[in-house]
């Protein structure tokens, strides 16, 4: 039951979300008559009707996310090879591109909907005491509704990847790909070639329409002596405080499928199949060699045999998930749900790494210092004049990315400053949970109603901002389990954020420093003051000590949206690798396994680059291992 102010709020969110639809549909409405480059008739990927489907294929990609759209594309430039894209989701809806109504679509049918176990260590602010995990089920994968944010990781995470065996993949060795993929377009950057590339499929861009927030966050920054002195985190040095730069191609979001497919999808060897949900592979028993998939297309069931390789690239949650399912994988898990062991490998679905945030850091401006506005509050924004600029100007409120408008990489004393590898990022962001009445930042957030309202209800359309504090490199691991033998159930998800008492202590640390920037000069001119209510999570504990902090921390713990690791590339005597440094799963032929998954540590920063970049890299050495056998030319 909701208590009165609960039920105040829940009206509240009612009365925000009639108008934000009325002016949605509107902006529908305008996109589709003024934004032609929007709708993008002529590019946008059709289907190939599954009755039209060839009985085999030199490859079948499992997942069109970031890394199946990259290697669909990829592959399909040699012309004798057939290949064939199965994605569970559709194509991507036009809002998508609008980078300020990225989350939106969290939660939404473009969502998988995943949610970890309940636990009383994290996510206690949460419903159910479940972090929720948005994965995207849509043609572009998470590229199609993240946060567009352009980080590389850190030189010294590829490195490490190699002294842990797996050859090939240090900095210098896949530098070139991160160089290929990218369009550079930022100014300033026209000619640092030895950092950028230009020409690629994915353009990189500032931001357009920043609030006036950035400009105090940089000046707090520099008052610290933190800026980074390149304004690049995948320059020369990753840390400091800049502007992030981001995927986006005229101000709008350039996902993969609009950087990789839309290009390329009408080439004769390549396939597309659409709302196509893998069921499993098709792998001899005797011989361990996999012939193709299984998968329903509505409502009917097909097979399609691969004639070279099955690859796997259905993200960190879904591809161990259709490993085991398989019949590849842990063998008491298989055994317990009565699946044939086709080959026992302990690592699937272990070794699960995300970059765990804290978001609970929230700041109220004086606006009678300011005298306007200073952050993004949503009902002020989204109005018809904000329609008409974005339709007419191409500008507006639609071009904003306030989640992070200036990013930090950051040293907590845990970490060796002689190094450059940071272990905190931080996002500075120019809006609080009330800039959109509670409707779609809290929801996003899974932030439960009683929470809300006992923490976060005063500050509803109040000016202020988000400190929003990750931990890069976890310690803790967590793991994937099987719930059933049928892969359309969600396995259990034990995400076992703070297992290791230091992950807590360098969160506490990051979060510490971030409250530093408020105690600037700047800060302090705005008056800027942190969310007193925060306190009633935890009343026993002192005020702004560490035990507060670790409050904060435990109660508005909250994935960033980067699970990775759960297939673990690594050498044959790792008893939990999943697959080599070649990407291919260890004890079958014709799998290989080519996305987050894959990444044995968590990269310092923003997983999704990272991920393009090892399908680029998978692509080539595929081509690498059969064009050197004389299989296509």
């Amino acid at each position: 039951m909701f208590s009165p102010d609960g039920l105040i709020a829940l009206w509240r969110f009612v009365l925000t979300a009639l108008p934000s639809a009325t002016i949605i549909i509107m902006l529908i409405e305008g996109i589709n008559i003024y934004r032609p480059d929007i709708v993008d008739e002529d590019n946008r990927v059709i289907a190939t009707n599954v009755l039209n489907l060839r009985d085999s294929y030199d490859f079948v990609i499992v997942g069109g996310g970031s890394a199946g759209c990259v290697l669909a594309s990829r592959l399909s430039e040699v012309h004798n090879w057939s290949v064939l894209l199965l994605e569970a989701g559709g194509d991507e809806p036009m809002l998508s591109e609008l980078p300020m109504l990225y989350p939106v679509f969290q939660r939404s049918p473009f969502d998988w909907g995943y949610r970890t176990e309940p636990s009383d260590r994290y996510c206690l602010a949460m419903q159910e005491q479940r972090c929720y995990w948005p994965r995207a089920k849509v043609l572009g994968g998470c590229s199609t509704i993240n946060a567009m944010m352009h980080v590389r990781g850190n030189r010294r995470d590829y490195d490490h990847w190699a002294e842990l065996g797996n050859v090939g993949w240090n900095y210098d060795s896949i530098l070139h790909y991160f160089r290929k993929l990218e369009d550079m377009r930022v100014p300033g950057f026209e000619n640092d070639r030895l950092h950028h590339g230009y020409g690629g499929p994915v353009t990189i861009e500032n931001y357009r329409f920043p609030s006036p927030l950035q400009d105090v966050f940089m000046e707090a920054a520099h008052e610290l002596n933190l800026l980074n002195p390149y304004n690049d985190f995948n320059g020369p040095s990753q840390m400091g405080f800049a502007v992030p730069h981001g995927t986006l191609r005229d101000g709008l979001r350039c996902s993969e499928n609009k950087a990789y497919l839309r290009p390329v999808w009408k080439r004769r060897n390549l396939d597309v199949v659409l709302r196509a949900t893998v069921t499993h592979i098709d792998i001899e028993r005797e011989s361990k060699v996999a012939r193709g998939v299984h998968f329903e297309h509505a409502g009917f069931y097909f097979k399609v045999s691969a004639n070279r390789e099955v690859i796997l690239s259905a993200g960190a949650i879904a591809s161990p998930q259709l490993l085991m399912v398989s019949g590849i994988g842990p063998a008491r898990q298989l055994s317990q749900h009565k699946i044939h062991i086709i080959q026992d490998l302990p690592g699937v679905g272990s070794n699960l790494q995300d970059h765990i945030s804290t978001t609970g850091a929230q700041y109220r401006i004086d606006n009678n210092v300011t005298g306007h506005r200073l952050s993004f509050i949503v009902p002020e924004m989204l109005n018809v004049r904000s329609v008409d600029s974005f339709l007419q100007k191409a500008d507006g409120f639609f071009y904003a990315m306030p989640m992070s408008e200036v990013m930090g990489f950051v040293n907590t004393k845990y970490q060796d400053p002689k190094l450059d590898w940071p272990d905190v990022q931080i996002f500075m962001g120019s809006y609080g949970y009330g800039a959109d009445g509670g409707l779609i930042g809290r929801r996003g957030g899974a932030i439960s109603f009683a929470n809300y309202e006992q923490i976060f209800e005063h500050l509803i359309y109040s000016d202020a901002f988000t400190l929003t504090v990750l931990l890069m490199r976890p310690k803790s691991r967590g793991r994937l389990e099987l719930l059933s033998s049928d892969p359309r159930v969600h396995p259990r998800i034990y995400a076992n954020y703070f297992d290791d008492p230091l992950d807590m202590a360098v969160i506490i640390e990051g979060v510490k420093f971030a409250h530093r920037l408020t105690q600037t000069a700047i800060m302090r001119h705005l008056n800027a003051t942190l969310n007193i209510f925060e306190w009633r999570n935890c009343p026993e504990v002192e005020y702004l000590s560490d035990a507060f902090w670790e409050c904060v921390s435990r109660y508005y713990s909250q994935t960033i949206y980067h699970p990775v690791g759960t297939c673990k590339m690594g050498v044959h005597n790792d008893p939990m690798a999943v697959v080599d440094p070649r990407l291919r799963v260890y004890g079958v032929r014709g799998v290989r396994v080519i996305d987050a998954s894959v990444m044995p540590t968590i990269t310092t920063g923003n997983t999704n680059t990272p991920t393009v970049m090892i399908a680029e890299k998978g692509a080539d050495m595929i081509k690498e291992d059969w064009l050197r056998r004389g299989g296509g030319q």
